[in-house]
């Protein structure tokens, strides 16, 4: 069996290689943009600030005009937007936070350190050079890369490229992701059971997981357990799309017919990869177009969505940080019994800080995903004590 790390490679390879050439772009207006992956990099086009200016309400002075006591003239008011005046010699300029520093004036001094008296200020305070004076560039220099490319744009970023007086950005068009499920246990939601069916639960998680990436969703619904319907399926959902994935049917079961179909209409790996739970996964190509299929068992596609296929989806989105994030965490649970695979393991962070385990932990427990705020990757081989570190990796990553 492949291991989790060259499963994840070997993904990661295959979605640099067919995001160059299945890329398409547009130009947004940046508040548009949330969620969508740069193209090229943004550069500012002037410095932040644009010119020296207060950080804090005051008065703005000479430091050389300052003596013990020192009562200064107040020769000017300085708000923000405004465009102040020299700053002549023994005065203080009354200055607001984000107001340009008057010529000549060479620090800010709090005004909870001044008071006022009359039209003139008295100083209690020895200020330095400099104090309280944002310069000019200190946050952005003109011409400086700001946000690279390949960078899935948050609310901070939009506030960044506006800052600079940028209009539009050049983003990776949605992904049109078409899925289709597989299997005649299958139903719908609203509709009654009947012996031996189950209701369609993969549908909801995998449409959710792929709209949270800002993917353009085409459904294609149940496909009955035959291998033709599922030949057309395939043909179907790789035309006008730029991935096609599917849960359910990968297996070796004689009623698992997209292995046989997928390798009629195109190309196919499977693997059997050492994580649980997990395996089956497969990698391949509908024509030119990529294909992912997960597993059909509930927490197996799901686990094996978050840890496999979306590093690989958002690589096809053109995004470069795409590993699943890991910080160490407390344990505060044990688990005793190591195997020779990698686990993945529902945890949910809890009020001391640590991370309790859900109690069932089967592969079938779709609770345990909803219970979850995320999933401890145990190395195979290995136990776990109450009080050790391990990795974990949040779902609101």
């Amino acid at each position: 069996m492949l291991s989790y790390e060259q499963a994840l490679e070997t993904l990661l390879a295959d979605a640099s290689l067919s995001s160059g050439s299945r890329m398409r772009v547009e130009t947004l207006d940046p508040a548009l943009a949330l969620g969508r992956v740069l193209v090229a990099p943004v550069c500012s086009t002037l410095a932040v600030p644009p010119a020296d200016n207060s950080a804090m309400d005051g008065y703005a002075l000479r430091v050389a005009d300052l003596v013990p006591g020192a009562l200064l003239p107040v020769s000017q008011r300085v708000p923000a937007g405004s465009v102040p005046q020299a700053l002549a010699a023994g005065t203080a300029a009354r200055i607001f936070t984000g107001a340009p520093i008057p010529p000549g004036a060479d620090c800010v001094v709090m005004q909870e350190l001044c008071e006022a008296e009359g039209d003139a200020v008295r100083i209690a305070h020895q200020a330095k050079p400099g104090e309280n004076i944002r310069r000019a560039g200190e946050d952005i220099a003109c011409g400086a890369e700001i946000i690279p490319a390949g960078t899935r744009l948050a609310a901070a970023h939009l506030g960044l490229i506006a800052s600079v007086g940028i209009a539009s950005v050049e983003v990776v068009s949605r992904l049109r992701v078409a899925v289709f499920f597989t299997g005649d246990e299958l139903v719908m939601p609203g509709r009654p059971l009947a012996a031996g069916q189950i209701y369609n639960s993969n549908r909801y998680v995998l449409l959710g997981l792929l709209g949270r990436l800002g993917c353009q969703v085409t459904d294609l619904g149940i496909v009955p357990d035959d291998l033709e319907a599922t030949r057309q399926a395939l043909r179907q959902a790789a035309a006008g799309h730029d991935l096609v994935m599917t849960c359910g049917g990968v297996s070796v079961g004689e009623e698992d017919h997209v292995k046989a179909a997928l390798q009629a209409e195109g190309s196919l790996q499977t693997w059997k990869i050492a994580i649980k739970p997990g395996k089956p996964f497969a990698l391949g190509r509908v024509g030119a177009t990529p294909f992912i299929g997960l597993p059909g068992n509930p927490v197996s596609s799901f686990a094996t969505f978050r840890m496999l296929a979306e590093p690989y989806v958002r690589r096809l989105q053109g995004e470069t940080e795409v590993l699943p994030r890991a910080v160490s965490v407390r344990a505060d649970f044990a688990w005793p019994r190591a195997t020779p695979l990698r686990e993945f393991l529902r945890v949910r962070r809890n009020a001391a800080g640590g991370l309790d385990l859900f109690p069932k932990q089967g592969s079938g427990v779709l609770s345990s995903c909803a219970w979850a705020d995320g999933l401890v990757s145990h190395p195979p081989g290995q136990v776990i004590q109450p009080g050790e570190l391990v990795s974990y990796i949040p779902f609101n990553d």
